[in-house]
């Protein structure tokens, strides 16, 4: 037999080897990592690189001449105001993403419900807060919580009520900061959840209406089932956006009053640009990636179970 073998492939004519490189080459996998390659590069070059040099910042002392090792967030560890951070981090990030995700699907719903040539009008003006460079909007924002010239106050004391320090007093800049976020970031949910409600097949809500489910019924057990995935990939995104802001809490309030608004990205930059500590701002930017990290697989992983289970 293996003569036989031998003698086939002697025989094989000299035009087989092209014909299979081509069919090789007509797998979709293959050219579509192909037609990727140049994207993965650009990538790796813009994401890994600085991400790799920052790793290697963070083992380095003050002046970055001398290798400390995990010396850094030793350092970082046994101080109050970073795991304070870390807990405003994570109250800004869970807070704004959470509402983000009730506000998008609401207001998705209602522009859902609107007549075609309506839903065009009424996206295009509620995606103007995500179209809007964050910076930009946030000193419009920044406007209505000035101490002195607020828009809200002069609203406030035309029905007798006190001003109030948005901005002065820690629980109310907190309450600033996140409420900027979920205005900026809510058209992005909308958005999503739009794409998804319109790909939920009509005949899932005819049937659970003839079953006699009400409206709450059907949005529970039939809209967002189908839409568990979108959800989930959206919450995700976000957390990660959000998780790592910089921009609104940079100019809305500086990370103050005493530091009650500090996130990573600004307590990094203040650190290591502000305070001409890079080493110890690059470690404090590196303790972003496990939370992430952590919150991905999870979600990723309800996701890949869920598709299994189907």
């Amino acid at each position: 037999m293996s003569v036989i073998a031998h003698a086939d492939r002697i025989q094989a004519p000299p035009g087989a080897a092209v014909r299979r490189r081509k069919s090789f080459l007509r797998r979709r996998s293959t050219v579509a990592f192909f037609m990727a390659l140049p994207l993965i590069l650009i990538v790796a070059l813009l994401v890994l690189y600085p991400a790799s040099y920052a790793v290697y910042l963070s083992t380095l002392n003050k002046t970055m001449e001398r290798f400390v090792g995990f010396g850094n967030f030793l350092f970082l560890f046994k101080r109050d105001s970073f795991w304070m951070v870390v807990e405003q981090s994570v109250i800004f990030a869970v807070t704004a993403v959470l509402f983000k995700a009730v506000i998008g699907l609401v207001v998705a719903h209602f522009v859902h419900n609107l007549p075609a040539k309506g839903q065009r009008k009424w996206r295009g003006m509620l995606l103007v807060p995500w179209v809007i460079p964050p910076a930009m909007s946030t000193l419009a924002w920044l406007w209505l919580f000035d101490p002195s010239y607020s828009a809200f106050n002069w609203i406030f004391a035309h029905f007798g009520i006190d001003p109030v320090p948005w901005l002065g007093n820690p629980y109310w800049a907190r309450f600033a900061v996140i409420l900027v976020n979920v205005w900026v970031g809510a058209p992005f949910f909308m958005i999503m959840y739009l794409a998804a409600l319109k790909s939920v097949p009509d005949q899932l809500y005819e049937a659970a209406e003839i079953d006699g489910a009400n409206w709450f019924q059907k949005l529970w057990y039939v809209t967002l089932p189908m839409m568990r995935n979108i959800i989930s990939i959206t919450v995700l995104f976000s957390l990660i956006v959000t998780f790592a802001n910089f921009d609104i809490v940079r100019v809305l309030t500086n990370g103050g009053p005493l530091d009650q608004t500090q996130v990573f990205a600004t307590w990094a930059f203040r650190l290591g640009i502000e305070s001409n500590d890079i080493p110890l701002g690059a470690s404090v930017s590196l303790f972003m990636f496990p939370v992430l990290a952590f919150a991905a697989i999870f979600i990723l992983r309800d996701i890949n179970r869920r598709g299994n289970e189907a």
